[in-house]
């Protein structure tokens, strides 16, 4: 894979799980790494991780969900860092999991403003920006429930719409340089599939759900996250890469 040396690469949700992951393998190919996060203490010891490491990053603290914090973080993204090249839309919330008639129009609201909205807000400026350099790499954090149909009505909605999104954005902006893709992993060894395993039907049935026998890894995740940012994806946009162990193979 070609280097991101001297690049700067966004990703929100860097505090932990798939976020944290993908912010050092960033810096382990040589980006400066802007980890944004609502959380100061993860984010800030994702910093701390890279910097011990020898890379170069530093904290935003931001909520998707507020526009005018999600511009002023790119704003202070760009001035900390003069440019913003790459960036991967990771931040996000699993909603509960119940039917829909017993979904709570406040809990609905909720989810799709994290998954949803924040990922709008967040391409809305990224886009801006990357279009004033002349190009640039997106990657929006989807699902295997953005594909295929899963219990938890909100959810799998959110992950379904950032799909829609993703592609009509590649199109959008094919011509002017910027590729924008999205990921969609299986169960992964994160905080919030151990939230989910609280469930005794759905605990069980993380297990068994991967033909390969297992879950996967955040690093595994985060590698197919830096591979679409890289040149080596230079002709890859508008593409649903799905990194599951093989599930929805079947």
């Amino acid at each position: 894979m070609k280097g991101f040396d001297g690049r700067v690469a966004l990703v929100t949700g860097g505090g932990s799980g798939i976020g944290l992951a993908t912010c050092l393998a960033f810096a382990e190919n040589g980006a400066r790494v802007a980890v944004a996060d609502i959380s100061p203490a993860g984010g800030e010891e994702t910093v701390v991780r890279i910097e011990h490491a020898g890379g170069e990053a530093e904290f935003f603290e931001v909520d998707v969900t507020d526009e005018v914090q999600v511009a002023r973080m790119v704003d202070d993204v760009v001035k900390r860092f003069d440019s913003l090249d790459v960036a991967y839309n990771n931040a996000g919330v699993e909603g509960q999991r119940v039917r829909l008639h017993e979904t709570t129009t406040d809990h609905w609201r909720k989810v799709m403003s994290i998954n949803v909205d924040g990922v709008f807000f967040c391409m809305k400026y990224e886009l801006a920006q990357m279009l004033e350099q002349g190009g640039g790499a997106i990657v929006n954090a989807s699902s295997t429930f953005g594909l295929a149909g899963g219990a938890g009505g909100p959810y799998p909605a959110s992950k379904h719409a950032i799909v829609g999104l993703t592609k009509s954005v590649a199109l959008d902006y094919a011509e002017d340089g910027i590729r924008v893709n999205s990921i969609h992993p299986g169960a992964i060894e994160t905080p919030m599939i151990e939230r989910l395993r609280t469930d005794p039907v759905l605990g069980d049935a993380l297990a068994t759900m991967h033909p390969m026998g297992r879950m996967g890894r955040p690093e595994e995740i985060a590698a197919a996250v830096v591979w679409l940012c890289s040149d080596d994806a230079s002709f890859v946009t508008g593409h649903t890469l799905v990194v599951d162990g093989g599930n929805l193979a079947r």
